[in-house]
């Protein structure tokens, strides 16, 4: 093969070689900062791009994804001159990849710092109870401040959070003292109030208990008054109509007595049917009517009254 061929096939390699290793694909979330002859030229975003050999490079790869940083405990001072230790955690996005390449050198340290300061300069303002209890107000207070601060490097911060707030060892003990003895007051009052519902429970129940036994007692009462009543009542009617029947036989028995037109004999009967009944009773002493002697001509002629015969004259 004559050398003129080699070379050219050597050089076409050669080509293909430098072509293919300056063609970049830029992927999702990232841009690349590309510098010609060592001045910007471009920020290369999503896609394909071809990049001249020896005149072009890519300075910097960004992601523009949003990004944590946690950075270490700092000291800080409260305005009563308490010294704690918190750390931060920083929630940021890059929005112009140009400034973040050319505004600051190292942009990471430059956040740590700024971060130490902004938060040295807001606890300062403020005593160790109120810092505690102002997480939010301090989460505000350094998002705006580092977030308008880092827009010249084409950083956006998001959002920012106290993660840990460490006081002194000896304040320390003394809040969790503080904490201990609330939460044994807590739970004194806990128990005071469940004794209490519990006392009130049991006397409720205890009322309910006695309502439910005096209306029973009251209803069982009412049931033997109404008891005895119509028991009262029942013998009354019952007397009142053996009463009326009885009067009822007697008038029955005076109105066929009259209508028999009895004579003296018959009258004489009755009187003497009324001593018998008499004589039954608890008197001592029976005085007995002249016109009653001569019974055994009484009987006689009572006799002959109810087998229809005519008295004898005697």
């Amino acid at each position: 093969m004559p050398v003129g061929t080699i070379v050219v096939i050597v050089l076409i390699v050669l080509v293909l070689v430098l072509v293919v290793t300056n063609i970049v694909i830029v992927q999702q979330s990232r841009a690349y900062v590309v510098e010609r002859l060592g001045a910007f030229r471009a920020v290369w975003n999503v896609g394909l791009h071809l990049k001249i050999p020896f005149i072009e490079r890519v300075a910097k790869k960004v992601s523009l994804k949003e990004q944590v940083a946690d950075f270490a405990p700092q000291p800080v001072i409260t305005k009563d001159n308490v010294t704690m230790q918190i750390d931060t955690v920083i929630y940021f996005q890059i929005t112009d990849p140009k400034l973040y390449t050319y505004g600051v050198e190292r942009p990471m340290n430059a956040i740590e710092n700024l971060t130490a300061t902004t938060l040295r300069n807001i606890i300062g303002e403020m005593e160790l109870d109120q810092s505690l209890t102002s997480r939010d107000t301090i989460n505000a207070k350094m998002r705006s401040i580092l977030d308008e601060a880092t827009d010249p490097w084409g950083i956006k911060v998001n959002r920012v959070e106290l993660k840990n707030i460490i006081p002194p060892k000896e304040i320390q003990s003394a809040m969790e003292k503080q904490m201990k003895a609330e939460r044994e007051r807590r739970e004194s009052i806990l128990q005071a109030e469940g004794q209490k519902q519990s006392q009130i429970l049991v006397a409720e129940g205890e009322k309910q208990s006695a309502i439910l036994k005096a209306d029973a007692a009251k209803q069982a009462a009412i049931l033997k008054a109404e008891g005895e009543k119509e028991a009262r009542i029942m013998a009354a009617e019952a007397e009142a109509q053996a009463i009326t029947r009885v009067q009822t036989a007697l008038a029955e028995s005076l109105r066929l007595l009259n209508e028999a037109a009895p004579n003296d004999q018959v009258v004489k009967l009755k009187a003497l049917e009324t001593m018998e009944k008499v004589a039954d009773g608890k008197a001592t002493k029976i005085i007995i009517p002249s016109e009653l002697q001569g019974l055994a001509g009484l009987a006689a002629s009572a006799k002959a009254v109810f087998e229809g015969e005519e008295p004898k004259a005697q």
